[in-house]
């Protein structure tokens, strides 16, 4: 089963979950159904880079690509 992030557009909570063909998640807050599928920023950093490095050049942490920002992450740097 895949894990995904979503962004319910009725209430704006961020949320994940594992999903399975063909199940319709909603919202664990709200209920709502009107969702946003969002990158991860595994998928983020992968795709946004142009180093080759697999991190996001507009990554405020500019190594993990966690939006915490330096030391968000839990690693030294």
């Amino acid at each position: 089963m895949p894990l995904f992030e979503y962004r319910c557009e009725t209430c704006g909570h961020k949320f994940e979950q594992l999903t399975r063909a063909g199940m319709a998640p909603s919202c664990p807050k709200c209920l709502g159904e009107q969702l946003e599928k969002l990158l991860s920023t595994f998928a983020v950093s992968v795709q946004g880079s142009s180093s080759g490095s697999g991190v996001a050049a507009d990554s405020p942490c500019a190594r993990c690509g966690v939006p915490g920002g330096a030391g968000a992450c839990g690693m030294a740097h």
